[in-house]
């Protein structure tokens, strides 16, 4: 395999000045460049990043960024991680994953080092600092999520509003007078840009088909147990017989547990459904009916904007949502008799 040493002796100039070519450190005379890129080529040389975009080349790498926080659930980015890698390799990509928790600092570097042809953006916030970054960079972006501002980016995502509409469309069909929903923890919303989103659309929803409703949030960590169980009981207490869980894949196992203990039967007693869950929820203890947020969607459309700009050498601005398919596990059902009766 041919190294530096090779290339500098082929071009006859110094192992600094190649090193210089590639990296563009100081300036290099134009027929020494020429010569330098012909030694390349003809040895077969792999150069670094820098040296592919000496040549014209792309790097082939798309940097991730993926601000990873004590209260980050980590199986639902890390399925996004690897959903975009697999994405990526698609395209003959390979991806650099920047976890700085200063969400600009990694995207601020990759810019400024030319080490990725694109920016792919997870776990966008509503007021999101690297939506201004990303303006002002040369480097394009493609942002996993629709923060608040979003004029003029590339946004690819589930159409939260419209899974959380089927939803509560399924159940006011069903018949159901009183619904709850049971939400991320309370810091999400305002850190994450869906749970929002989904919490609105679920509240105007509701009220459009003139259905009383309730909220309840649920913990982090070790909190999670006791507030999804409050959450529970509470809606239960008030009326409720369907709930929207729109929450971690624990928080799922918990609510069932909740409603088991209780000694209710999923759908005869109570339906259920998931809004934007990430995780098959088919292999819960009870299955359950999902408008999904299917990782692989969202990231290979991402990775297929990315590679838009690069070949067009612009991104057209614009918000691509993913519409929403609904998985049918049984169980939701009209609401019992006595509820009906009441309402």
């Amino acid at each position: 395999m041919a190294t530096i040493d090779d290339v500098a002796r082929a071009a006859g100039v110094s192992i600094s000045t190649v090193s210089y070519a590639l990296s563009g450190k100081r300036p290099v005379a134009v027929d020494t460049r020429r010569r330098i890129q012909a030694a390349i080529d003809e040895l077969g040389y792999r150069p670094n990043a820098g040296a592919r975009m000496l040549a014209g080349r792309r790097t082939r790498i798309f940097a991730l960024t993926e601000p990873l926080r004590l209260d980050t659930h980590a199986p639902t980015h890390m399925a996004f991680v690897l959903a975009t890698a697999i994405a990526a390799r698609k395209v003959d990509y390979d991806v650099l994953l920047l976890t700085d928790a200063e969400t600009t600092t990694g995207m601020q570097r990759v810019a400024d080092s030319a080490l990725a042809d694109a920016v792919l953006v997870l776990d966008v916030a509503p007021d999101d600092d690297r939506v201004a970054l990303a303006r002002r960079i040369p480097v394009p972006s493609v942002f996993i999520g629709v923060p608040d501002d979003h004029d003029g980016l590339v946004c690819v995502d589930l159409d939260f509003e419209a899974a959380t509409i089927e939803a509560v469309d399924r159940l006011a069909a069903l018949g159901h007078r009183r619904i709850g929903m049971l939400g991320h923890p309370e810091v999400s919303y305002d850190r994450s840009n869906f749970p929002p989103r989904v919490r609105e659309a679920f509240r105007r929803r509701a009220d459009d088909h003139g259905i009383a409703h309730d909220f309840r949030h649920t913990g982090v960590g070790a909190t999670s147990t006791p507030a999804v169980r409050q959450g529970i009981s509470e809606m239960l207490d008030a009326g409720a017989t369907a709930i929207l869980l729109h929450c971690s894949d624990t928080c799922h196992a918990i609510a069932l547990a909740a409603l088991d203990a209780r000694g209710l039967d999923v759908p005869t007693d109570i339906s259920l459904i998931s809004v934007g869950s990430s995780f098959d929820t088919a292999t819960l203890s009870t299955p359950i009916d999902a408008l999904p947020l299917i990782p692989e969607e969202s990231c290979e459309r991402a990775v297929a904007l990315a590679m838009a700009c690069l070949d067009d050498g612009r991104c057209a601005p614009g918000v691509h949502l993913i519409p929403p398919t609904y998985r049918s596990h049984a169980s939701i059902a009209p609401p019992p008799a006595a509820a009906r009766r009441a309402g």
